[in-house]
């Protein structure tokens, strides 16, 4: 069993930064692929980033490819979304993820644990 919990969000101008972090329970961090996650207003969850157990290999949406980037920290049992040149179209609810394996999963249902979400709002 894996708690995660999101901290980070906020609102930001457009082209400003945020640094989501997600906190997770339990010894077994290392186990999980991380995901990132996000979902709009009227609009299904969608696929950020994901990171293996490892860390060494990482995979993004090409919405965000250039702008933000994923990474972990096995010792803290902590995974980050650091996003950069934020776009009001970055604006909704992003969630973290987790999936024992060491593959990098972009599916929703692929996930076995949640958090709850952090609200970001990116002004124009």
């Amino acid at each position: 069993q894996v708690q995660l919990v999101e901290s980070g969000g906020g609102l930001v101008q457009a082209g400003g930064s945020l640094r989501l972090s997600c906190a997770a329970s339990g010894r077994t961090f290392s186990r999980y692929t991380m995901g990132w996650f996000r979902q709009a207003p009227g609009k299904e969850r969608e696929f950020v980033a994901a990171i293996n157990r490892s860390g060494g290999g990482t995979y993004y949406a090409d919405s965000v490819k250039g702008r933000f980037t994923i990474s972990r920290d096995n010792a803290k049992n902590t995974s980050y979304l650091e996003m950069n040149s934020l776009k009001p179209e970055d604006t909704a609810v992003y969630y973290c993820s987790a999936k024992m394996g060491d593959y990098l999963y972009i599916r929703p249902h692929e996930y076995d644990y949640w958090g709850q979400g952090t609200q970001v709002t990116v002004s124009s």
